[in-house]
Protein backbone atom coordinates (compact mmCIF):
# COMPACT_ATOMS: atom_id res chain seq x y z
CA UNK A 1 0.00 0.00 0.00
CA UNK A 2 1.22 3.10 -1.39
CA UNK A 3 -0.16 6.79 -1.75
CA UNK A 4 1.49 9.92 -2.71
CA UNK A 5 1.46 13.44 -1.91
CA UNK A 6 -0.72 15.00 -4.90
CA UNK A 7 -3.53 11.95 -4.19
CA UNK A 8 -3.83 12.68 -0.79
CA UNK A 9 -4.12 16.92 -1.55
CA UNK A 10 -6.56 15.94 -4.38
CA UNK A 11 -8.85 14.26 -1.61
CA UNK A 12 -8.28 17.35 0.32
CA UNK A 13 -9.63 19.53 -2.63
CA UNK A 14 -12.43 17.13 -2.88
CA UNK A 15 -12.72 17.21 0.67
CA UNK A 16 -12.73 13.38 1.04
CA UNK A 17 -9.28 13.21 2.83
CA UNK A 18 -9.77 11.28 6.11
CA UNK A 19 -7.44 13.50 9.21
CA UNK A 20 -6.98 12.43 12.59
CA UNK A 21 -4.83 13.27 15.45
CA UNK A 22 -2.18 11.49 16.50
CA UNK A 23 -4.62 10.62 19.50
CA UNK A 24 -6.85 9.30 17.28
CA UNK A 25 -4.83 7.19 15.40
CA UNK A 26 -3.38 5.76 18.19
CA UNK A 27 -7.00 4.45 18.98
CA UNK A 28 -7.85 3.11 15.26
CA UNK A 29 -4.60 1.02 15.23
CA UNK A 30 -4.71 -0.08 18.65
CA UNK A 31 -8.61 -1.50 17.26
CA UNK A 32 -7.98 -2.05 13.59
CA UNK A 33 -4.17 -2.32 13.37
CA UNK A 34 -1.36 -0.76 11.42
CA UNK A 35 -2.29 -2.30 7.66
CA UNK A 36 -6.07 -1.18 7.68
CA UNK A 37 -5.29 2.50 9.68
CA UNK A 38 -2.74 3.05 6.63
CA UNK A 39 -4.96 2.28 3.94
CA UNK A 40 -7.71 4.46 5.84
CA UNK A 41 -6.10 7.32 6.58
CA UNK A 42 -4.91 10.11 4.33
CA UNK A 43 -2.97 12.67 7.12
CA UNK A 44 -2.17 12.19 11.01
CA UNK A 45 -1.72 15.81 12.53
CA UNK A 46 0.59 16.57 15.39
CA UNK A 47 1.12 19.89 17.92
CA UNK A 48 3.65 21.13 20.48
CA UNK A 49 3.56 24.38 22.50
CA UNK A 50 7.17 24.74 24.66
CA UNK A 51 9.76 27.63 25.05
CA UNK A 52 12.36 27.68 22.28
CA UNK A 53 15.21 30.11 23.26
CA UNK A 54 16.33 29.67 19.57
CA UNK A 55 14.06 31.80 17.90
CA UNK A 56 13.18 35.60 16.77
CA UNK A 57 11.81 37.78 14.03
CA UNK A 58 13.17 40.15 11.34
CA UNK A 59 11.20 43.52 10.10
CA UNK A 60 11.87 46.05 7.17
CA UNK A 61 9.91 49.04 8.70
CA UNK A 62 10.56 51.32 5.31
CA UNK A 63 12.25 54.75 5.85
CA UNK A 64 11.01 57.52 7.47
CA UNK A 65 11.76 61.66 6.12
CA UNK A 66 14.46 62.29 5.65
CA UNK A 67 15.98 58.36 5.62
CA UNK A 68 17.76 56.59 7.78
CA UNK A 69 20.36 53.67 7.75
CA UNK A 70 19.73 51.55 10.74
CA UNK A 71 22.79 48.65 9.29
CA UNK A 72 25.75 49.88 11.31
CA UNK A 73 24.16 51.89 14.21
CA UNK A 74 22.25 50.83 17.25
CA UNK A 75 18.43 50.63 17.64
CA UNK A 76 15.62 49.69 20.06
CA UNK A 77 12.21 48.21 20.59
CA UNK A 78 10.50 48.64 23.82
CA UNK A 79 14.01 48.95 25.70
CA UNK A 80 15.15 45.46 23.81
CA UNK A 81 18.21 45.40 21.58
CA UNK A 82 17.74 44.57 17.94
CA UNK A 83 20.40 43.65 15.33
CA UNK A 84 20.33 46.14 12.62
CA UNK A 85 23.71 44.86 10.95
CA UNK A 86 21.51 43.76 7.31
CA UNK A 87 20.72 46.68 5.78
CA UNK A 88 19.10 50.35 5.95
CA UNK A 89 15.43 49.38 7.05
CA UNK A 90 15.87 45.75 8.39
CA UNK A 91 16.09 44.77 12.24
CA UNK A 92 15.85 41.29 13.64
CA UNK A 93 15.05 40.90 17.51
CA UNK A 94 15.77 37.19 19.31
CA UNK A 95 13.44 35.46 21.68
CA UNK A 96 16.42 35.95 24.50
CA UNK A 97 17.55 40.05 24.50
CA UNK A 98 17.05 41.76 27.22
CA UNK A 99 17.06 45.48 27.70
CA UNK A 100 20.51 47.39 28.90
CA UNK A 101 18.90 48.12 31.81
CA UNK A 102 17.88 44.68 33.33
CA UNK A 103 20.71 43.71 35.61
CA UNK A 104 20.61 39.72 34.84
CA UNK A 105 21.61 37.62 37.36
CA UNK A 106 23.39 40.65 39.15
CA UNK A 107 20.13 39.94 41.28
CA UNK A 108 20.50 36.54 41.99
CA UNK A 109 18.34 34.81 40.80
CA UNK A 110 17.11 37.38 38.05
CA UNK A 111 13.71 37.60 37.26
CA UNK A 112 14.16 38.33 33.65
CA UNK A 113 10.42 40.22 33.24
CA UNK A 114 10.34 41.28 29.69
CA UNK A 115 12.92 40.36 26.99
CA UNK A 116 12.58 39.59 23.29
CA UNK A 117 10.17 36.95 23.32
CA UNK A 118 7.26 39.33 24.77
CA UNK A 119 8.37 42.41 22.75
CA UNK A 120 7.34 39.81 19.73
CA UNK A 121 4.13 38.81 21.33
CA UNK A 122 3.27 42.00 21.82
CA UNK A 123 3.80 42.85 18.59
CA UNK A 124 1.36 40.00 17.43
CA UNK A 125 -1.06 41.45 20.10
CA UNK A 126 -1.29 44.52 17.97
CA UNK A 127 0.04 46.84 20.45
CA UNK A 128 2.01 49.81 19.70
CA UNK A 129 5.67 49.46 20.87
CA UNK A 130 8.74 52.54 21.29
CA UNK A 131 11.19 52.04 18.28
CA UNK A 132 14.61 54.20 18.68
CA UNK A 133 17.48 54.14 16.74
CA UNK A 134 21.04 56.20 16.48
CA UNK A 135 22.72 56.40 13.24
CA UNK A 136 26.28 57.54 11.54
CA UNK A 137 24.80 59.64 8.99
CA UNK A 138 24.87 58.69 5.03
CA UNK A 139 24.50 61.17 1.93
CA UNK A 140 21.92 58.91 0.70
CA UNK A 141 20.61 58.14 4.22
CA UNK A 142 21.12 61.48 6.07
CA UNK A 143 19.07 60.71 9.42
CA UNK A 144 20.60 60.01 12.26
CA UNK A 145 18.43 59.65 15.20
CA UNK A 146 14.60 57.92 15.04
CA UNK A 147 11.47 58.04 17.83
CA UNK A 148 8.57 56.52 17.01
CA UNK A 149 5.98 53.94 17.50
CA UNK A 150 5.39 50.70 15.90
CA UNK A 151 2.87 48.36 15.33
CA UNK A 152 2.99 45.18 13.02
CA UNK A 153 0.81 47.19 11.35
CA UNK A 154 3.63 49.31 10.85
CA UNK A 155 5.88 47.35 9.00
CA UNK A 156 6.35 46.07 5.48
CA UNK A 157 7.37 42.25 6.32
CA UNK A 158 7.29 40.85 9.86
CA UNK A 159 8.82 37.49 9.50
CA UNK A 160 8.69 35.16 12.45
CA UNK A 161 11.89 33.13 12.07
CA UNK A 162 13.07 30.44 14.30
CA UNK A 163 16.66 29.13 13.74
CA UNK A 164 15.90 25.75 15.94
CA UNK A 165 12.41 24.27 17.02
CA UNK A 166 10.52 21.24 17.89
CA UNK A 167 12.92 19.40 19.37
CA UNK A 168 12.77 15.76 18.44
CA UNK A 169 13.12 14.71 22.19
CA UNK A 170 14.59 16.08 24.84
CA UNK A 171 16.29 15.54 28.17
CA UNK A 172 14.52 15.03 31.54
CA UNK A 173 16.08 17.81 33.87
CA UNK A 174 16.87 16.58 37.65
CA UNK A 175 19.28 18.09 40.07
CA UNK A 176 21.64 16.07 42.12
CA UNK A 177 23.42 19.05 43.78
CA UNK A 178 22.84 20.28 47.27
CA UNK A 179 21.56 23.59 46.21
CA UNK A 180 18.45 24.79 44.17
CA UNK A 181 19.43 25.54 40.85
CA UNK A 182 17.81 28.01 37.93
CA UNK A 183 17.92 26.26 34.30
CA UNK A 184 16.28 26.60 31.29
CA UNK A 185 14.66 23.38 32.15
CA UNK A 186 13.12 25.44 34.93
CA UNK A 187 13.60 25.21 38.87
CA UNK A 188 15.22 22.26 39.88
CA UNK A 189 15.40 21.12 43.70
CA UNK A 190 17.98 19.75 45.49
CA UNK A 191 18.45 16.29 45.96
CA UNK A 192 15.95 15.27 43.26
CA UNK A 193 13.44 16.77 44.58
CA UNK A 194 11.67 17.02 41.13
CA UNK A 195 12.08 16.49 37.85
CA UNK A 196 11.08 18.17 34.55
CA UNK A 197 10.67 17.35 30.98
CA UNK A 198 9.53 19.31 27.69
CA UNK A 199 8.07 17.30 25.30
CA UNK A 200 4.41 16.60 24.17
CA UNK A 201 5.67 12.88 23.99
CA UNK A 202 3.48 11.03 21.72
CA UNK A 203 1.91 14.39 19.68
CA UNK A 204 5.03 15.88 19.33
CA UNK A 205 5.88 16.24 15.54
CA UNK A 206 9.27 14.58 15.21
CA UNK A 207 8.51 11.85 17.14
CA UNK A 208 6.18 10.73 14.75
CA UNK A 209 8.78 11.13 12.09
CA UNK A 210 12.00 9.74 13.33
CA UNK A 211 13.27 9.28 10.05
CA UNK A 212 12.30 12.07 8.47
CA UNK A 213 10.54 10.11 5.45
CA UNK A 214 7.97 13.25 5.33
CA UNK A 215 9.60 16.32 6.88
CA UNK A 216 11.96 17.91 5.05
CA UNK A 217 12.79 21.13 3.61
CA UNK A 218 9.73 22.67 2.27
CA UNK A 219 7.20 21.38 4.83
CA UNK A 220 4.12 23.34 5.21
CA UNK A 221 3.08 23.67 8.83
CA UNK A 222 1.12 25.32 12.01
CA UNK A 223 3.47 28.14 13.31
CA UNK A 224 2.25 30.46 15.99
CA UNK A 225 -1.69 30.23 14.56
CA UNK A 226 -0.87 31.14 11.31
CA UNK A 227 0.71 29.22 8.63
CA UNK A 228 4.94 28.21 8.14
CA UNK A 229 7.38 26.59 6.69
CA UNK A 230 10.08 23.95 7.51
CA UNK A 231 13.25 26.15 6.48
CA UNK A 232 16.40 23.90 7.03
CA UNK A 233 17.00 21.16 9.50
CA UNK A 234 17.69 23.37 12.67
CA UNK A 235 20.64 24.04 14.82
CA UNK A 236 22.05 21.22 16.91
CA UNK A 237 20.28 18.79 14.61
CA UNK A 238 21.88 15.29 15.88
CA UNK A 239 21.40 12.03 13.58
CA UNK A 240 23.75 9.64 16.20
CA UNK A 241 21.63 9.86 19.14
CA UNK A 242 20.94 6.18 19.93
CA UNK A 243 18.02 4.92 19.33
CA UNK A 244 15.10 2.20 20.30
CA UNK A 245 13.52 -1.03 19.29
CA UNK A 246 11.26 1.41 17.89
CA UNK A 247 13.88 3.50 15.63
CA UNK A 248 13.00 6.67 17.87
CA UNK A 249 15.76 8.48 19.08
CA UNK A 250 16.08 8.77 22.98
CA UNK A 251 17.41 11.74 23.69
CA UNK A 252 17.79 15.30 22.29
CA UNK A 253 18.01 14.52 18.06
CA UNK A 254 16.44 16.28 15.33
CA UNK A 255 15.63 20.18 15.18
CA UNK A 256 13.88 22.08 12.96
CA UNK A 257 14.10 25.00 11.30
CA UNK A 258 10.81 26.95 11.11
CA UNK A 259 9.78 30.32 9.04
CA UNK A 260 6.22 32.20 8.66
CA UNK A 261 4.69 35.85 8.28
CA UNK A 262 3.95 36.68 11.71
CA UNK A 263 1.07 39.61 10.96
CA UNK A 264 -1.08 35.88 10.54
CA UNK A 265 0.17 35.28 14.19
CA UNK A 266 -1.78 35.28 17.15
CA UNK A 267 -0.64 35.87 21.01
CA UNK A 268 -2.61 32.85 21.83
CA UNK A 269 0.44 30.77 20.31
CA UNK A 270 3.39 33.03 21.16
CA UNK A 271 3.92 33.25 23.90
CA UNK A 272 6.95 35.66 26.07
CA UNK A 273 8.55 33.78 28.76
CA UNK A 274 10.44 34.59 31.78
CA UNK A 275 12.56 31.51 33.04
CA UNK A 276 14.32 32.79 36.90
CA UNK A 277 17.34 32.85 37.26
CA UNK A 278 18.15 32.11 33.54
CA UNK A 279 16.71 34.22 30.81
CA UNK A 280 13.69 35.48 28.30
CA UNK A 281 12.47 33.08 26.05
CA UNK A 282 9.43 32.35 24.10
CA UNK A 283 6.39 29.22 23.92
CA UNK A 284 5.74 28.82 20.24
CA UNK A 285 3.01 26.45 19.10
CA UNK A 286 3.69 24.10 16.27
CA UNK A 287 1.72 21.65 14.31
CA UNK A 288 3.39 19.37 11.49
CA UNK A 289 1.09 17.18 9.37
CA UNK A 290 2.58 13.74 8.57
CA UNK A 291 1.11 12.48 5.19
CA UNK A 292 0.34 8.49 5.62
CA UNK A 293 2.67 7.50 2.57
CA UNK A 294 2.59 3.48 3.77
CA UNK A 295 2.20 1.52 6.35
CA UNK A 296 6.26 2.37 8.07
CA UNK A 297 4.91 6.24 8.50
CA UNK A 298 1.61 5.08 9.95
CA UNK A 299 3.52 2.64 12.50
CA UNK A 300 5.83 5.64 13.75
CA UNK A 301 3.04 8.33 14.09
CA UNK A 302 1.01 5.48 16.09
CA UNK A 303 3.39 4.84 18.81
CA UNK A 304 2.07 6.00 22.07
CA UNK A 305 3.66 7.69 24.91
CA UNK A 306 4.82 4.32 26.39
CA UNK A 307 6.59 3.30 23.45
CA UNK A 308 8.98 7.04 23.42
CA UNK A 309 11.60 7.17 25.82
CA UNK A 310 14.11 9.97 26.80
CA UNK A 311 17.39 9.99 29.04
CA UNK A 312 17.39 11.65 32.91
CA UNK A 313 20.39 14.03 33.38
CA UNK A 314 21.47 15.74 36.12
CA UNK A 315 21.59 19.27 35.59
CA UNK A 316 23.24 20.09 38.65
CA UNK A 317 26.90 19.05 37.95
CA UNK A 318 26.87 16.94 35.10
CA UNK A 319 25.06 19.32 32.45
CA UNK A 320 27.14 22.57 32.99
CA UNK A 321 30.22 20.50 32.81
CA UNK A 322 29.65 18.98 29.59
CA UNK A 323 29.16 15.58 30.74
CA UNK A 324 26.26 13.34 29.65
CA UNK A 325 26.00 11.20 32.16
CA UNK A 326 22.67 8.55 31.29
CA UNK A 327 20.65 8.50 34.79
CA UNK A 328 18.83 5.88 32.88
CA UNK A 329 15.68 6.40 30.71
CA UNK A 330 12.02 6.50 31.27
CA UNK A 331 9.24 6.56 28.95
CA UNK A 332 6.59 9.72 28.38
CA UNK A 333 4.06 7.86 30.34
CA UNK A 334 6.00 7.67 33.27
CA UNK A 335 6.58 11.14 32.92
CA UNK A 336 3.10 12.00 32.17
CA UNK A 337 1.81 10.17 35.48
CA UNK A 338 3.52 12.59 37.83
CA UNK A 339 6.20 10.48 39.41
CA UNK A 340 9.44 8.28 37.92
CA UNK A 341 11.64 6.52 40.05
CA UNK A 342 15.49 7.90 39.88
CA UNK A 343 17.96 5.89 42.32
CA UNK A 344 15.68 4.16 43.97
CA UNK A 345 13.54 7.56 45.23
CA UNK A 346 9.95 8.71 43.74
CA UNK A 347 10.71 12.28 41.70
CA UNK A 348 7.85 14.52 41.38
CA UNK A 349 7.90 15.73 37.60
CA UNK A 350 6.40 18.38 35.72
CA UNK A 351 6.04 19.46 31.75
CA UNK A 352 7.60 22.99 30.70
CA UNK A 353 5.47 21.82 27.43
CA UNK A 354 1.93 22.48 27.59
CA UNK A 355 -0.19 18.96 26.20
CA UNK A 356 -3.58 20.33 26.16
CA UNK A 357 -2.42 23.30 24.27
CA UNK A 358 -0.75 21.11 21.87
CA UNK A 359 -4.08 18.58 21.74
CA UNK A 360 -5.75 21.89 20.65
CA UNK A 361 -2.80 22.79 18.05
CA UNK A 362 -3.60 18.81 15.96
CA UNK A 363 -7.37 19.53 16.11
CA UNK A 364 -6.99 22.97 14.72
CA UNK A 365 -4.68 21.81 11.68
CA UNK A 366 -6.85 18.75 11.24
CA UNK A 367 -10.14 20.86 10.94
CA UNK A 368 -8.12 23.29 8.02
CA UNK A 369 -7.32 20.25 6.00
CA UNK A 370 -10.61 19.29 6.47
CA UNK A 371 -12.18 22.23 5.16
CA UNK A 372 -9.76 22.97 2.26
CA UNK A 373 -7.67 25.61 3.91
CA UNK A 374 -4.23 23.66 3.99
CA UNK A 375 -2.76 21.53 1.24
CA UNK A 376 0.14 19.23 2.09
CA UNK A 377 4.22 20.23 0.71
CA UNK A 378 6.29 18.04 -1.48
CA UNK A 379 10.15 18.57 0.41
CA UNK A 380 12.21 20.22 -1.66
CA UNK A 381 15.19 18.97 0.34
CA UNK A 382 15.52 16.23 2.90
CA UNK A 383 17.14 16.07 6.42
CA UNK A 384 19.85 14.56 7.37
CA UNK A 385 17.91 11.29 8.75
CA UNK A 386 19.52 8.36 11.29
CA UNK A 387 22.40 7.09 9.63
CA UNK A 388 23.76 10.18 7.81
CA UNK A 389 26.69 11.32 10.37
CA UNK A 390 25.34 14.42 11.12
CA UNK A 391 26.08 14.82 14.52
CA UNK A 392 26.14 18.19 16.84
CA UNK A 393 29.54 18.38 18.18
CA UNK A 394 31.28 20.26 21.48
CA UNK A 395 33.25 23.31 20.74
CA UNK A 396 37.01 22.19 20.92
CA UNK A 397 38.21 25.42 22.08
CA UNK A 398 41.64 27.15 20.56
CA UNK A 399 42.95 29.39 23.16
CA UNK A 400 44.12 32.58 22.00
CA UNK A 401 47.63 33.77 22.87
Amino acid sequence: MSKTIAEINDKIKKGKAVVVTVEELIGLVEEKGVSKSAQTVDVVTTGTMGPMCSSGAYFNIGQPKPKIKLGGGKAYLNDIPVYTGLAAGDFFIGAGALPDSDPRNKIYPGKFAYGGGHAIEDLVAGQDLRFTATAYGTDCYPRKELSTWLSIRDMNEAVLFNPRNIYQNYNVAVNLSDRVIYTYMGILKPNLGNANYCSAGQLSPLLKDPGFLTIGIGTRVFLGGGVGYIAWWGTQHNTSVKTNRNGVPTAPAGTAALIGDLKQMSPEWLKGASFTGYGATMVVGVGVPIPILNEEICRHAALPDEKLSTRIVDYGRDYPQGRMRDLGTVNYAQLKSGTIRVRDKQVPTASLSSYPRAIKIASILKSWIEEGRFFLTERVGEFPGPGSGYSYHPLKERPIT
